[in-house]
């Protein structure tokens, strides 16, 4: 019997029902044979649609933007020089097995947050109890399993600087940081720890392991430096278009600086089933997945649909562009990073909107996007009570169809 590397690989072509009931329930039957549905990520936009995927497929994949510059990320990056890791957290615990099967004591944990309102020295001691085993959080935590997080607690607590605030401090964020210091500062070690300590269903990865920053310029010429500058959340919301998207080193200096995704970033690309540019931040979300060299030669070489969904609702990133003029800046972004001449359906091949009920900032051109050489999926994705919100189920069925 032929090995999986010398298996010869034919394309073929079905037609198939948008969305398809049978497959969806097929699947929701077999989960762990489901589809490696990838998704290029980032912040809190796909969290529900992840919590319904379980259901349906214990293989999807989400390459998430360790670029996030803001809220308990910000301090962890400035006090220990590293990726993000917040928006990992979140996705891995919307991955995670909630049910008695799964580590329901070991979630509870992960999703804590030390209060606000507590005095620092009150903080240093529930954490040192944390350590030690006393916190009733973690002593419901069976062994070995809570052994693992006392040291990762432990590694956090040596390399923390005793100036560091730890209101609202994720403690989930701290075990992810103790494992980064722990593991030689690399995350994939942690994450799969951590994925495997909640049961998550799915891989998780940053795409890629640099303590970088993303920088913007407006189109008045104004360059913003950091995540948190653009999304609208931590400061006022850009009052002009995003004209353009780099990765810094520093907050303090916009000089562009490269990157490459690993070998085995591009190995989890090109086992994907389908590719999804889902809803989210259009700038700091979507697009800065993009900017690592090897990504869009990765998508390219990847034979499977490739989708792309705008959002429904508003996104302060995207002042200014029709769901053509993302769809545009999608297709430019994936060109620019291919050494090569590809074809666009190579890189985008399917456009989903929902017309009728969804509600969209700006106008709906259609024409406009299937002049991009790109295909208009028109289906029901909007929510019943919130037609600014796409309905999860709807989305992830949809996908699931196109497997």
């Amino acid at each position: 019997m032929p090995d999986a590397k010398s298996s010869p690989r034919v394309a073929i072509t079905r037609t198939v029902r948008l969305p398809d009931p049978s497959r969806a329930a097929l699947f929701r039957r077999a989960p762990e044979l489901g589809p490696k549905l990838l998704f290029f990520s980032g912040g809190t936009a796909l969290r529900h649609l992840s919590e319904t995927l379980i259901e349906y497929t214990a293989n999807s994949i989400h390459l998430i933007t360790p670029f996030d510059s803001g809220g308990s990320s910000a301090v962890l990056r400035q006090a220990f020089a590293m990726p993000a890791v917040g928006d990992l957290r979140n996705r891995i615990m919307a991955l995670a097995d909630r049910s008695i099967t799964g580590n329901p004591a070991v979630f509870d944990l992960f999703a804590y947050r030390l209060p606000k309102d507590a005095p620092q020295d009150e903080l240093v001691v529930r954490l040192g109890r944390m350590i030690s085993g006393e916190d009733t959080l973690v002593r419901r935590v069976p062994d070995p399993l809570r052994k693992i997080i006392r040291t990762h607690l432990r590694f956090f607590e040596q390399r923390r600087p005793k100036d560091f605030d730890l209101r609202g401090a994720s403690i989930g964020n701290c075990i992810l940081t103790g494992g980064y210091f722990n593991y030689n500062r690399m995350l994939d070690p942690v994450i799969y720890l951590f994925m495997q300590l909640v049961e998550a269903r799915g891989v998780v990865r940053p795409i890629v392991n640099a303590d970088l920053h993303l920088a913007c310029r407006l189109a008045d010429g104004r360059v913003l430096i950091g995540q948190h500058r653009m999304t609208g959340k931590e400061a006022a919301p850009v009052d002009v278009p995003i004209e353009s998207l780099w990765l810094t080193a520093s907050l303090d200096d916009p000089t562009p600086v490269t990157v490459r995704i690993r070998e085995k970033t591009e190995k989890l690309i090109r086992q994907a089933d389908v590719i999804c540019y889902p809803c989210g931040s259009f700038y700091s979300s979507l697009l800065a997945n993009l900017l690592p060299q090897g990504v869009g030669d990765a998508v390219a070489a990847t034979c499977c649909p490739k989708v792309y969904i705008p959002n429904m609702g508003h996104d302060p990133e995207q002042q200014g562009l029709s769901a053509a003029d993302q769809t545009a800046r999608l297709l430019a972004a994936l060109e620019t990073g291919c050494t090569k001449t590809c074809r666009r359906e190579d890189l985008l091949r399917f456009v989903v909107v929902d017309s009728r009920e969804g509600r969209y900032h700006g106008p709906l051109d259609l024409p406009a996007i299937r002049r991009l050489g790109v295909e208009v999926i028109d289906v029901p994705l909007a929510r019943a009570d919130n037609p600014g919100q796409a309905d999860s189920r709807k989305v992830a069925e949809l996908l699931l169809s196109l497997a």
